[in-house]
């Protein structure tokens, strides 16, 4: 029953904020901050699947970035969401745009839209990335495993966030999430903590397409490292 009602509460509440999500970001013409404002919108949900989330930004870093962020489950729309900053858009694949209600406000929030399905068409909108990064002095938020790791730990990374990158000239921020696997039970009233941890900037300067293996198994090794840290932390606050 209380999984019956989680989940009625959940899809009623994203549909609002997607609506109202909307309207904000038309009324503001796509501005880029309205990510972030709507992605804290659907932060605000992790209490409804009574999940407890401790974040950690890093708000004296304001300048642009490309952020890459950990992709464990569909839980992270209520956990690592709410860690997108200012001036921030996400690139995602065309296809998200009719997804009911939630499409329209990912494009209406002024997300960067590829076609995955051809390497051309990405690989060109990603060079397009990097130029709006300079003119536009915004940062892009991405998930370099490509995919949801569903409990199988930190995927490897594709190239994609690291050439961009190095092309904007602009450092690379890690955000980890600890771990959400076989963490929720829609049917238990308490599901624990969750830690958001925004990391130190890593500068992607001497840096090119000859040496890209070293930074993206660097940004990999950083990222593996506090998630096994925060996993620990969790463990520890649980216990009390």
């Amino acid at each position: 029953m209380l999984k019956l009602l989680r989940v009625i509460a959940v899809v009623v509440c994203a549909i609002i904020i997607c609506l109202v999500g909307t309207l904000y970001a038309l009324a503001r013409f796509r501005h880029p901050s309205s990510v972030g404002v709507v992605a804290r919108m659907f932060g605000s949900l992790h209490k409804l699947v009574g999940l407890t989330v401790i974040t950690r930004p890093k708000p004296t870093f304001n300048q642009p970035a490309i952020y890459i962020g950990n992709h464990q489950n569909n839980y992270d729309m209520l956990t690592i969401a709410a860690m997108v900053p200012p001036r921030t858009v996400s690139v995602g694949k065309r296809s998200l745009i009719w997804i009911p209600f939630f499409g329209l406000v990912y494009w209406a929030t002024g997300n960067v839209l590829i076609h995955r399905e051809k390497r051309s068409s990405a690989i060109s909108t990603m060079n397009k990335v990097g130029e709006i990064i300079r003119q536009q002095q915004i940062s892009i938020w991405m998930f370099p495993e490509g995919t949801r790791s569903r409990g199988r730990g930190l995927l490897p990374f594709k190239t994609g966030a690291f050439h961009t990158a190095i092309a904007a000239g602009v450092p690379i921020v890690p955000v980890v999430c600890s771990t959400l696997h076989n963490k929720v039970d829609l049917n238990r009233w308490n599901n624990g903590v969750v830690i958001c941890e925004t990391l130190d900037p890593i500068d992607t300067t001497g840096y090119n397409r000859d040496n890209l293996k070293d930074l993206i198994e660097k940004c990999h090794a950083v990222m593996q490292a506090k998630i096994d840290e925060l996993d620990q932390q969790v463990a520890e606050l649980e216990r009390q």
